[in-house]
């Protein structure tokens, strides 16, 4: 199952293959509450079909709208929008009121433009580091290391700016145990555009084969996992195996790893036991501190379902931190 970025250039991509054209909105800054961020994408397809968003509401609505009168154009142009939310505003008020304002820029793609969907869809899946660079010229896409800073201000006027974002650069989750709780948990962070991995020593099992929703899954001996997550601030693990003795096991392997977040899911009383026994082992309190345990937020979830949303919901307060 492919994340959403890859599903939204992969939508592109499949109209420009039917020669269908396609009108791409880019939000390229904002200011205040604006509800569209830098990178928030939209396509806007010659049939009247949709992908993605670039904040919702009014504002979205109206952007559609002129996205659409582009595309009945013989020759679209470049081109890009300033849209302020507030109820005041002397020019180029948006419809909303929530403050704040945002460029999105509309980039109009025909037939010209498969190879670089292709680049970016290629980068993606293999994990590789790239630039997409947009401006007033267009759209590229180059493989790179490492993307230089962006500018304050993207947006120098109407005629000029630029905006570049990083491929190969998503955020991981590696889920250990493939029960009905890390089936769940897949498909809402699969949804969350993370790159889903899942482990669990157990084969044939039936939850594993029902899960379509990650990235990469294996049948993995939990003896030795430490090579199989990387440090990086992009990593986040997750612990739920069917049983504590395994997610010890698990836990001491990773505990000293350079990670975003790491948590185990079990009660009071089986956290307990299990730091207890870690300390004893010499594992440092300080180290022990930093996991999430029992994990997710307090929300008096029951069900696999509610279970899975409270860990996403601490995974995405500590993304977003």
């Amino acid at each position: 199952m492919s994340s959403k970025t890859q599903d939204f250039w992969r939508f592109i991509l499949e109209k420009l293959n039917n020669d269908i054209s396609v009108i791409l909105l880019v939000v390229i800054e904002n200011k205040g509450s604006s509800p569209g961020k830098p990178g928030f994408k939209m396509a806007v397809a010659g049939d009247d079909t949709m992908k993605g968003s670039v904040g919702g509401g009014v504002s979205e609505y109206r952007l559609v709208e002129l996205a659409k009168k582009e595309l009945k154009k013989e020759t679209p142009e470049i081109s890009i929008k300033r849209e302020v939310h507030q109820p005041d505003a002397e020019t180029d008020k948006s419809g909303m009121i929530c403050s704040g304002e945002q460029w999105v820029a509309f980039y109009p793609i025909r037939k010209n433009k498969p190879v670089v969907v292709n680049n970016i869809i290629s980068a993606i899946e293999s994990g590789k580091k790239g630039i997409i660079r947009f401006t007033q010229n267009g759209f590229d896409f180059n493989l790179t290391g490492h993307q230089q800073n962006k500018p304050v201000n993207p947006v120098i006027s109407s005629n000029e700016w630029k905006f570049t974002e990083e491929t190969g650069n998503q955020n991981h989750l590696y889920i250990f145990g493939a029960g009905h709780v890390g089936l769940a948990l897949s498909r809402v962070m699969n949804s969350l555009d993370f790159i889903i991995h899942l482990f669990d020593s157990r084969k044939e099992l039936n939850t594993f084969q029902e899960n379509n929703e990650e990235n990469h899954y294996r049948i993995i001996n939990y003896k030795d996992i430490g090579s199989l997550v990387p440090e990086s601030d992009k990593t986040y693990v997750v612990i739920m195996t069917f049983g504590h003795s395994n997610d010890e096991l698990i836990l001491k392997q990773l505990i000293n790893k350079n990670i975003k977040y790491l948590g185990m899911m079990g009660s009071n009383k089986k956290v307990e036991t299990v730091f207890k026994d870690l300390e004893n082992k010499g594992f440092k309190k300080e180290r022990l501190q930093k996991v999430h345990a029992p994990i997710g937020l307090e929300i008096a979830s029951r069900t696999p379902a509610e279970i899975a949303i409270s860990i996403a919901a601490q995974l995405i307060a500590v993304k977003n931190n």
